[in-house]
Parts: C-alpha cells; structure tokens; sequence
C-alpha cells in the first residue's frame, strides 16, 4: 500500500474516538497491574470508605470509566463501520466477530488471567460481555434506528427493576439470570474440579453498546462538527445531572444506597461509590457522561499524548490481550524473586502464581504500570502500522 492511500485510510478513522478509546485503555492496566501487585488487592474493597485511602479509592474509582466507555464506543465503532456495509454485512460481520470474542474469552484471556493450562477456572468477563452484547447488536441492526435506541435506553433506564427481587432473594439467583443479569462473580462448578465464574452479566452491558450504536450516527460525515461538539456536551452533562439526582434521591437506579460516613470526604467516597457488576444506571451515568464530554472537547486536539493515547486506540483488542500476559509474566518473575516456591503456585485464587499475602505497595505499582505502557508502546505502534498498511481478513477480528 503507498503512502497515499495509507494516510486516506487514516483519515476515515474518527480522531477523537481512537484517542478517547486509547485513554481508558491506558487506565484499565493501572486495575489490572493493581490487581496482581498490590499487596492488599484480595484483602479488602478499595471503594469502602471505612477502610480505604484517598489514592486507593482514586486509582480504584477512575478505572470505572473504563469498561463502560470501551463498550459504548464498541456500538459506535460498529455503526461507522456499517456506513461502508449492508445491512446484512454488517450483521453478518458483527455476529461473527461477537462469536470470535467470546471464544479469545474463555481460551485466550482466561489463560493470561490464570496461568492455568488446565483451565479449571473459566472466567467471563469484560470481553465476553461485548461479545455476546455484539452477537445480539448483529441481530438487532437490521432493525430500524429508533427501535435500536428504544431497546438500548430501555435496558439502560430500567434493568435496575432486576434489583428488587434480586435482593429478596439475597442474591441468589439462578444460572441463566446470573449470566443476563447478577453477574457478582459467582462461581459454579460445570464438571468435577471446573468452575465457571460468571462476572460480568451481559444485559446491561448490551445496552451501553445499542446505545453506543445509536451514537454513532453522530459522527456521520453530514453531522457537522459544532453540532456534534455541542450535543455530546448536553448529553454527557445531561448524564452526570442525572447521576446526581439519582444519587440524592437513594431510591433507584443502584441497588446499594450511599449512607453519610464520619467524614466529609469518607460521604463523598460513599457517594460516588457505585455499581459495576453488573453496571448499575448511575453508574453508566456517572462515567459515560464525563466519557461523552470528554469526546466533544478533544475532537481538534492534536498534541503529543494524544498521538501516544491514539496508538493504544487504534488497536486495543492487541493491546488488551498482550497487556494481560506481561502482567501475569511479571507478576510470576516478582513471584520466583520474593522468595516463593512450587508449593505457593496454587493458592486460594484462580489466578496461578499470585498468592493472598504477594504484593507491593501503591506506588510501587504505579511504576509497574507507567514501565508496561512504556513498554508495550512500541508493539502496538508497530501492530498499528501493520494493520494500516494491509488488507487481510483476519486484521478486522484482532
């Protein structure tokens, strides 16, 4: 491919996106380096506001934008890509790709989370979620726009009504609703010594992404960019005045109310400390809302992090799954230098290599995860270039 039609298939991409996509990237591997390193990571809730520090909560709370931003613009990516498709293509190529997301789930992810070739623990989570969320996103496409968002903001508005009788039943629930719905990393054994956990219910998550979908036609080429800029301000402030009173009103849209604590700062914490799994409607509100703003403001910014953060952007299906990997690689070299051994392998999590007792301090794993990003940057810069500069099938899955 020559340099001219390489820089045009960089222009069809939209800037902002990639960039808004390749931040979060970059603050879900602090959580996940957290997760492995820190030493109290399996000792307690970092959101507790009895228990937790200031910066424990802030490197805790700020990955909650996350998950949900990386769904939403999941659906919008899907509808710019269906500007160049049929329908039927779109849907074709969206349930196939949904189908390959889950499979990486349960064979590829679950092995860089555990370690274990065995695969005694199979975990479904974030990428499962968007999996199947774009099986049925692949489905619904062929439907007519405002059906798409009245079935997105549906769910979205109202699958906090599963609260209730969740709570009268204390939680427990069967199978099939733990996995459309519960979703509180719940574990349940399939075969002798196999264990399936269920951590991320897939219903909500669909939702952000209908509605992430249903943004998308925000970013058509017609739309012109004031407008654009303007209506992401209003929907994502709109989003984060409804976090607020719904917040004050302790009522509905997250199934724990917040309680004022012993200090101002320890209410503030339990305020803002809401649901993730499975994603309550504050929430979704408290981070897509910031999320959108976010969107609109960068759009004509151009300046060096923002061409570092579009790296990660741009391909952050690789990056995830490489991430997990050197994290865990890292995690079993600390493992070997701390003096562990062969018998603390296998310990009281299905993540091998990683005891109770194991970690480091906060700012220790700071500077884990600046080294990993650092690090992984050049590989993803170079996959970047790689995938811009050719044309074969299976880029678009990976």
């Amino acid at each position: 491919m020559n340099q001219l039609t390489e820089l045009t298939a960089v222009k069809k991409r939209v800037q902002s996106i990639d960039i808004l996509r390749g931040v979060v990237m970059i603050i879900m591997a602090l959580d996940h380096v957290r997760d492995f390193f820190h030493v109290d990571a399996f000792q307690g809730d970092p959101l507790n506001p009895a228990t937790t520090t200031p910066i424990l909560y802030f490197t805790r709370w700020i990955t909650h934008f996350c998950a949900p931003t990386f769904v939403f613009l999941a659906g919008t990516s899907a509808y710019l890509v269906g500007l160049r498709k049929s329908k039927a293509d779109l849907s074709s190529f969206l349930i196939k790709r949904g189908l390959w997301l889950i499979m990486i789930e349960v064979l590829v992810i679950t092995l860089a989370l555990t370690f274990n070739p065995l695969y005694n623990a199979i975990i479904l989570q974030v990428i499962w979620a968007i999996g199947i969320s774009m099986v049925f996103l692949g489905l619904a496409v062929r439907l007519p726009y405002k059906v798409i968002f009245a079935i997105g903001a549906l769910v979205v508005l109202g699958h906090n009504l599963l609260d209730y009788p969740e709570a009268a039943r204390n939680q427990d629930v069967p199978f099939i609703w733990d996995l459309l719905h519960n979703g509180r990393f719940d574990t349940y054994t399939y075969a002798p010594n196999r264990v399936l956990i269920i951590a991320y219910s897939f219903i909500p998550w669909m939702g952000i992404m209908f509605m992430g979908y249903c943004a998308g036609k925000l970013f058509e080429a017609t739309v012109d960019s004031h407008k654009r800029k303007m209506t992401l301000l209003f929907l994502g402030a709109g989003l984060f005045t409804l976090f607020v009173a719904l917040r004050l009103l302790n009522e509905y849209g997250n199934p724990f109310p917040w309680t004022p604590q012993h200090t101002t700062l320890a209410s503030f914490f339990s305020f803002m400390n809401v649901q993730k799994y499975p994603p309550s409607l504050m929430y979704a509100c408290a981070t897509l809302g910031p999320a959108l703003m976010v969107l609109a403001l960068i759009e004509h910014v151009r300046n060096r992090f923002t061409d570092f953060a579009k790296v990660f952007g741009r391909v952050p299906f690789f990056y995830y799954v490489i991430h997990f990997y050197v994290i865990h690689l890292l995690t079993v070299i600390a493992f070997y230098i701390e003096g562990y051994g062969t018998k603390d392998i296998v310990g009281q999590t299905p993540f091998l290599f990683r005891p109770l007792q194991f970690g480091y301090p906060l700012w220790v794993v700071y500077i884990i995860w600046a080294a990993l990003i650092i690090g992984l940057y050049p590989l993803c810069k170079w996959y970047n270039k790689y995938k811009a500069t050719h044309s074969q099938w299976w880029l678009s899955y990976l």
